[in-house]
C-alpha cells in the first residue's frame, strides 16, 4: 500500500516534473516576459567588439522568440494534456518494469481473488484548478501486469451519504487518447464538473470514476494490448487498476457494475476491452475511436500483421466464441469512427449491443467534451447502479452469462473498503 508520505513525495515531484498545470504556464510567461524586457533594457548598453554586439543581440533575439515558441507548446499541451511530464515529452519515461506472458485472458493463470488485497493510499488533488474539484489521486505498481502509474479517481456525491453507506458503486474507467494524459478527462473534458449535478439530480448514476495512464512506453502506443516482453497493457487497465478499485472503495466486483470509456485512442482500447472482456466490462464508450490499430502509426500493433489482425475491436467482434454480452456506444464523423462503428454495429449479434451516433466539428476535444453527458445518460441504462455490499446476486448473474459469451472470467475479489 502507498503510503501517506509516499503520496506526498510523489505530489512534490510531480509539481516538479509536470508539463502541465497553472504554474508552469505562469512560469514559461515570466521567462518570455524576461526574455522581452531584458533586451530592451541593456540593448544599447552592450559594448564590445562590433561582432561580439551583434552576437549578443542576435542571440537575445532568439531567445525571446523561444521563449514565445515555448508559452504558445504549454499553453497547447496545457489545454489538451498531450504530454505530462518531461520523461513523456523526451520519449525516456517508461512505465514498464516487467512484461511477463499473462496468457489468452490477461491473469497469468492466477487466481485474482486469492491474490493479496491492494489497498492503496490517495492524496487529494488541490491546487490545480485546471483539474475541477473532488479528484483523489494514487501511483499504483501493478502487481500482475508489471506495469506502473498515476490513476485519478473521483467519488460520486452518493458516495459520503448515510444511505449508501452499505452500498458498492459502479465504475467507469476513463481512457485518453495518445498522446495523452490521466488528466484529460478532468481537465479538458470536465467530466466530474459535469456529471455531478446531473448525479445529484438523478439524470445520471452515481458512478465511481477511475482515470489510469495509458501512456506506459516512452513513444508509443500500447493500444492497450498484452505483449509479453513489451508491455501489459490490458492486464494493467482490466485486471491491476480494477482490483485496486474494488479493494479500496466501495466499488461492484460484477461486469455489470464496470464500464469502460475513451477518445481517439482510448476509444479504441475502450471498445477492445469491452468486446474481448465482457466478464469484466458491460459497456463501453467510444468517442471517435477506430478499429484497425494501425490507424496510429506509433502504436505497438501497427506494424506487426498478428497483433494488427488481433487486437482491432471488430477482428476480436468476429472470432469470439459467442457474442458477448457488453454494449457499446460509438461516435465520430465519416472515416473519424463512425464508420468503423457502424462495421462493428453490422457485425454485432444479440447479447451484443452496438449504438452509433454520429458527431461533427472534428477530432478534438471541443467536439467530445459537450458529448459526455448524453454518453453518460446511456452507461446509465447500460450499467446497473449501486447494489447492497453483500448483495452478490448480479456477481453471480454476471460470472455465468461471461461463461456462456466464452470469455475467461476474472474472479471477484473481496476486501474491506471505506
Amino acid at each position: 500500500m502507498t503510503s501517506q508520505t509516499d503520496l506526498k513525495s510523489l505530489t512534490s515531484l510531480s509539481d516538479l516534473t509536470d508539463l502541465t498545470g497553472t504554474p508552469v504556464l505562469v512560469a514559461a510567461l515570466l521567462a518570455t516576459a524576461l526574455a522581452l524586457v531584458v533586451p530592451l533594457a541593456v540593448w544599447g548598453r552592450v559594448r564590445g567588439p562590433r561582432a561580439l554586439r551583434v552576437g549578443v543581440r542576435v542571440g537575445m533575439v532568439g531567445v525571446a522568440q523561444v521563449s514565445a515558441v515555448l508559452v504558445v507548446f504549454v499553453a497547447v499541451n496545457d489545454q489538451y494534456g498531450i504530454y505530462d511530464s518531461w520523461g513523456d515529452l523526451l520519449g525516456t519515461e517508461s512505465h514498464v518494469a516487467a512484461a511477463p506472458d499473462l496468457g489468452a485472458d490477461g491473469t497469468g493463470g492466477r487466481d485474482i481473488a486469492a491474490a493479496p488485497r491492494v489497498r492503496q493510499g490517495f492524496s487529494r488533488v488541490t491546487g490545480d484548478p485546471d483539474l475541477g474539484p473532488g479528484l483523489r489521486l494514487t501511483h499504483l505498481k501493478g502487481a500482475l501486469s508489471g506495469a506502473e502509474g498515476e490513476v485519478y479517481v473521483w467519488l460520486p456525491p452518493q458516495y459520503g451519504e448515510p444511505a449508501y453507506r452499505n452500498k458498492d458503486f459502479p465504475v467507469v474507467e476513463l481512457l485518453a487518447g495518445y498522446p495523452g494524459s490521466a488528466r484529460d478527462w478532468w481537465g479538458n473534458l470536465d467530466v466530474q464538473t459535469q456529471l455531478e449535478p446531473m448525479t445529484e439530480r438523478g439524470q445520471v448514476t452515481p458512478f465511481i470514476l477511475v482515470s489510469p495512464r495509458t501512456t506506459l512506453l516512452p513513444g508509443k502506443d500500447t493500444g492497450c494490448a498484452n505483449v509479453p516482453g513489451v508491455v501489459n497493457a490490458d492486464s494493467w487497465l482490466s485486471v491491476d487498476v480494477r482490483k485496486m478499485v474494488t479493494d479500496t472503495f466501495r466499488a461492484r466486483k460484477d461486469a455489470g457494475g464496470w464500464a469502460v470509456a475513451g477518445f481517439s485512442a482510448g476509444a479504441h482500447c475502450a471498445a477492445k476491452l469491452a468486446i474481448e472482456h465482457p466478464d469484466r466490462y458491460r459497456a463501453a464508450v467510444g468517442l471517435s475511436g477506430y478499429n484497425d490499430p494501425a490507424a496510429e502509426p506509433d502504436s505497438i500493433a501497427a506494424h506487426d500483421a498478428r497483433l494488427r489482425r488481433t487486437t482491432d475491436p471488430l477482428w476480436i467482434l468476429t472470432h469470439a466464441r459467442r457474442p458477448p454480452l457488453t454494449s457499446l456506444y460509438l461516435s465520430g464523423e465519416p472515416r473519424d469512427g463512425y464508420d468503423d462503428g457502424l462495421a462493428v454495429q453490422r457485425a454485432a449479434k444479440p447479447p451484443t449491443r452496438v449504438t452509433v451516433v454520429p458527431s461533427s466539428g472534428g477530432h478534438r476535444m471541443t467536439v467530445w467534451k459537450p458529448m459526455v453527458p448524453q454518453a453518460f445518460r446511456w452507461l446509465s441504462g447500460a450499467v446497473g447502479g449501486p447494489v447492497r455490499a453483500e448483495s452478490r446476486a448480479e456477481s453471480s448473474t454476471g460470472r455465468v452469462k461471461a461463461l456462456q459469451s466464452g470469455a475467461t472470467p476474472v474472479s471477484p475479489s473481496g476486501s474491506s473498503r471505506p
